[in-house]
């Protein structure tokens, strides 16, 4: 196995040392125990042991959605997020600021963990179709699983290399390669030849069993969806017809159904001393929650778990040391992802979502006190994340910003979360359908029939107008810490826009990003870099 090979998949999970490294706190106080059981789920349903798990749980391992990978290049990189450099926690090195500010470079250790994440969990299904052991099922499974990988390294970094074979190097392939790949093997697994309004999936391997632990018929036309949205980037030619009629129907299928009204599960993270917490989370929260699995809006999404299936760890990433006290935390949190104040601000008020998406405000313990910041430097003792974020660095202040909750905090989370993270859900595929409608027609008001769908979802009042800006907002609102923000506004040729502690970039070069620096030397120079690096 010549060099490039051996650097590119002799790795496994990275354990990112960048946010731990200082943070940790005394904090004065009692983890509370006296609690009933809440119902934790300890074990969650999967790809169970099959043949596909391995394939399935390097999505877990491939930065989904945990700090130091994909997720991070995808939200920090946007106008949704930052790090803040807190005096000496977070700064590390400045590698988070230049995220923010678009300063990244090929040695970059986030972008290079992304390449490295998402090739070696292509090596992993690579290995179980080679090993030809898989039905035709499994295999059609395998082949979309792998173009979702290749996806997200086309819309990254462009131009890469296609292996389809363990231990078998490939020469660079030109984006619209990369492209036409993922297309070719998402519709042979498929099993049609083209998108369209009348197409037929009868002889598709693929089934149509509601696991949204698998890719069936409708994750792989959601895929497609997405991808067909985002082609005029990959490859200056719009897709606009194909990615409406992939998403119409998934739509128009009936299997899966929005989580609205009557859609609840137990509120996992409920304190028994603050009355406000409800009981159950009814609609789009219950999308997110600690125990979302089965949820009727999910299509295809990463199975997490506590206990056996680890890798999501959002309470240690956003929230303040002190909020272990809020819901009894298995461990003290990092202090470090925040919302922009801009973008918090882009809801309004009674929005649904805006009350989910977000932890804001004075923060109360398991019984209702106030929880306490003895080492404040904002003048304050009260815990209170403040929408307001004073700068980027060097010294934000520690209660600075709404923090992301989006994806529900148990009561006694440890610091891998129980819940499952949506690749494709149906109100994603709303935002689609009306978006691909609107550029086809010219005008953004034929996007308005599902936009609504999930406005009045969200309990805000329908739009009777709107434009491209209005619905990248909306989209914004909807989407949230899905790691879309960023693909999103390039889409919308807002990417290399100003906003807060992020001027408007010189160049849009860094629509892509660079090819890694050890990756390139790995190669014996059949890499070549980003233009602009």
């Amino acid at each position: 196995m010549n060099n490039f090979i051996k650097l590119l998949f002799a790795f496994a999970v990275i354990c990112f040392a960048y946010s731990c490294t200082d943070l940790e706190e005394d904090l004065v106080g009692d983890i509370t125990t006296e609690i009933t059981d809440p119902g934790i789920p300890t074990t969650t349903e999967g790809p169970g042991s099959g043949p596909l798990a391995a394939a399935y749980s390097s999505l877990r391992d491939a930065g989904t959605a945990n700090h130091g990978s994909y997720y991070s290049i995808q939200e920090i990189t946007s106008d949704e997020m930052a790090i803040c450099a807190k005096g000496g926690d977070w700064f590390d090195g400045g590698i988070l600021i230049e995220l923010h500010r678009h300063t990244y470079g090929p040695t970059h250790a986030f972008v290079n963990n992304a390449w490295n994440g998402t090739y070696g969990a292509i090596n992993t299904v690579n290995e179980l179709i080679a090993g030809g052991t898989l039905d035709a099922n499994q295999t059609a499974q395998a082949r979309a699983l792998r173009a979702y990988y290749y996806w997200r390294l086309m819309d990254l970094y462009g131009n890469v290399k296609i292996i389809t074979s363990p231990g078998v190097d490939a020469p660079q392939s030109s984006r619209d390669d990369v492209f036409a790949f993922v297309e070719s093997e998402l519709l042979a697994a498929l099993g049609i030849s083209a998108v369209s309004s009348s197409m037929d999936l009868s002889s598709s391997s693929l089934g149509t069993d509601n696991n949204a632990y698998t890719i069936n018929q409708f994750g792989a036309l959601g895929i497609l969806a997405k991808v067909y949205l985002n082609a005029e980037v990959y490859t200056g030619t719009p897709r606009w017809g194909e990615a409406m009629a992939a998403a119409s129907y998934i739509i128009d299928s009936g299997v899966y159904s929005l989580c609205d009204d009557g859609c609840t599960v137990k509120n996992l993270g409920k304190r028994a001393g603050v009355p406000s917490d409800p009981e159950n989370l009814e609609g789009y929260a219950a999308v997110f929650a600690a125990n979302n699995d089965g949820n009727p809006e999910n299509i295809f999404t990463v199975n997490y778990d506590e206990a056996g299936a680890g890798g999501m760890n959002f309470s240690q990433m956003n929230l303040h040391y002190s909020s272990q006290f809020t819901w009894n935390l298995d461990a003290q949190p990092w202090n470090g992802y925040a919302t922009l104040e801009d973008f918090y601000n882009s809801y309004e008020s009674g929005d649904a979502r805006k009350e989910a998406n977000f932890v804001v405000g004075e923060q109360l313990d398991f019984g209702g006190s106030a929880i306490l910041d003895y080492a404040s430097d904002d003048g304050d003792l009260v815990l209170n994340y403040t929408p307001s974020i004073n700068e980027l660095e060097p010294n934000s202040l520690r209660e600075a910003g709404a923090r992301p909750g989006k994806f529900q905090f148990q009561q006694f989370g440890r610091p891998d979360m129980n819940n499952d993270y949506p690749i494709i859900r149906l109100g994603d595929m709303y935002l689609v359908r009306g978006e691909a409608r609107a550029r086809m027609a010219g005008d953004w008001n034929m996007s308005l029939s599902d936009v609504n769908v999930i406005r009045a979802r969200a309990k805000v009042s329908e739009m009777t107008s709107i434009d491209a800006a209005g619905f990248l907002a909306e989209r914004g609102r909807e989407m949230f810490q899905e790691s879309a923000r960023r693909t999103d506004l390039i889409r919308f040729g807002a990417y290399n826009d100003a906003w807060w502690e992020h001027p408007a970039d010189a160049s849009d070069h860094v629509n892509l990003f660079p090819i890694p620096f050890d990756q390139i030397q790995a190669s014996a120079g059949t890499l070549t870099q980003n233009p602009g690096y």
